[in-house]
């Protein structure tokens, strides 16, 4: 399945304000695409919208909380009244809360799973009633925790999981009827975000991610990437696939982990804003967080991911110039190279 090209594109982004859903703004609109942006922030969505039409872009905003159905609908009503409809919707709003199971409220966890799953059911079962007409593009960012637990963030490790179960039965569910639609779950590994400034904080250090981190625009890349070229699953940062295949291969390994996995996930400093802003939207409107270490410029793996076909001919072409300058070495210098393996080879 192939979709149109971005700048025919009209885009529902819920979860817009701030982090990898305000990257994925900045970038669409940089490549042509008409926006519908959602988030609790209204403010910093005005501010968004307008800055966009200031450049000659085409932007919407609307104040919606994902957890509520109603909210979600009037996304895609207002993007129906305003574009006639909408081709991609990329569903990216969550929220973390951090700290031992045991010791969150029951209204934490309610909220948590009331943004990061139902948010992503609302969104996509109302997607898909309008891409199912008109074919189009359903992009929901999962996160490694898809595949992994982490201590002291389960409940979002838990959101996660359920994410990936919705996403992949979805999928098959419109494939058995035939729609002409693309499902696909981004799973980002450590993204340098303000996720951690706006969780929910239990824990008595600043919360942080683990390592290897990687830019939000990696992940921007791959959901527009998605929207054109559709892929099943895409994962973000080579260390997040690793993490999950040695889960697979030794899980048990990976449980004994749990000790160094909670230590990275707490800075130095004491908490700054442990509220966050799980129940009352704050903190928007950056695409970066703070992190404390070193950020990875780039995710070679998953750039090769998307695209595979050049990255082969990529390798082979190295392969074939190596080769060349091999065989333009002279006989006695190639004579002086067998002599020299044969020499290594007896030692």
């Amino acid at each position: 399945m192939r979709h149109k090209p971005l700048s025919e594109q009209v885009i529902v982004i819920a979860g817009a304000s701030s982090g990898i859903g305000l990257a994925t703004v900045r970038m669409a609109a940089e490549r042509g695409a008409r926006l519908v942006l959602a988030a609790r922030s209204g403010d910093v969505l005005a501010g968004v919208a307008n800055a966009i039409e200031a450049e000659g872009g085409r932007a919407i905003h609307v104040i919606a909380d994902v957890g509520r159905r109603e909210d979600v609908q009037a996304i895609a009503d207002k993007a129906i009244a305003a574009f006639g409809g909408f081709d991609t919707w990329v569903n990216v709003a969550g929220l973390t809360v951090y700290g031992p199971l045991r010791e969150i409220p029951y209204e934490d966890h309610e909220r948590l799973i009331q943004t990061n799953l139902w948010g992503t059911i609302n969104g996509s079962l109302t997607a898909v009633e309008h891409l199912r007409k008109r074919g189009g593009a359903l992009i929901n960012v999962g996160s490694v925790a898809c595949d992994l637990a982490f201590p002291f963030q389960g409940l979002y490790a838990t959101s996660k999981h359920a994410v990936k179960g919705f996403t992949d039965t979805l999928r098959m569910e419109l494939i058995a009827e035939g729609a002409p639609v693309s499902v696909t779950l981004i799973k980002p590994a450590s993204i340098d975000t303000p996720l951690p400034q706006r969780a929910r904080n239990y824990m008595d250090r600043e919360p942080s991610l683990p390592p290897p981190i990687y830019p939000p625009r990696e992940v921007a890349n791959a959901i527009l990437h998605a929207a054109v070229h559709p892929q099943r699953d895409i994962f973000v940062g080579g260390g997040g696939k690793l993490f999950v295949m040695g889960k697979e291969f030794a899980p048990g390994a990976y449980d004994e982990l749990a000790p160094a996995i909670i230590a990275l996930q707490k800075r130095a400093e004491a908490p700054r804003e442990p509220e966050g802003a799980l129940h009352s939207p704050r903190n928007a409107g950056q695409v970066r967080g703070d992190p404390p270490i070193y950020v990875m410029r780039t995710s070679a793996y998953t750039r090769a991911t998307l695209h595979p076909v050049a990255t082969t001919l990529g390798l082979l072409g190295i392969a074939a110039v190596v080769g060349a300058l091999a065989m333009r070495r002279s006989p006695g210098e190639r004579q002086l190279d067998q002599e020299r393996l044969a020499a290594a080879r007896l030692q």
